[in-house]
């Protein structure tokens, strides 16, 4: 903002959740620039990281982890199963589902993605030093696992 901005304006713009909204933005911003280098998005490398994680996992599960919608983890699971990267297999336990992995391409793809998501949180966090990175991820952790309700304390 400018010394000339209006006191209202100064105002809102200086609020936390107005500040944590542009930051949020300008991250998402450079991830998806970078990923999209690689033909990729955010949620496939939400996908690609949750699946390597919980091994084999129903698709319902897995939606429900990552809270994508189910008509939407079906297209980015479509997408990752069409460049190699995720396997659908009927999952022995039920066969009515399927039982989702990650492929050994999409183990190569999740690694340059998590290269690349480190370097644009680099980029992101540039201004500040190792110790306020440190702290402002630690404060970030404590907004984020906040119970909800006024003040903090539950409904």
């Amino acid at each position: 903002m400018t010394p000339d901005t209006p006191p209202a304006l100064a105002r809102i713009t200086a609020l936390p959740s107005w500040l944590l909204g542009r930051a949020a933005a300008r991250g998402h911003r450079l991830l998806a620039d970078s990923f999209a280098g690689e033909g990729m998005r955010l949620p496939h490398h939400v996908v690609l990281a949750a699946v390597a994680a919980l091994g084999p996992v129903s698709q319902a599960e897995l939606g429900r982890t990552v809270r994508i919608d189910p008509k939407d983890m079906v297209t980015v699971l479509n997408e990752l199963q069409d460049k190699g990267m995720v396997t659908r297999t009927a999952d022995p336990a039920d066969r009515r589902k399927n039982a989702i992995a990650v492929s050994p391409p999409g183990r190569t793809a999740l690694r340059r993605l998590e290269e690349l998501g480190d370097a644009a949180n680099d980029e992101l966090l540039a201004p500040l030093d190792p110790a306020e990175r440190a702290q402002l991820t630690a404060l970030l952790t404590r907004i984020v696992h906040a119970p909800d309700g006024p003040a903090g304390k539950g409904k």
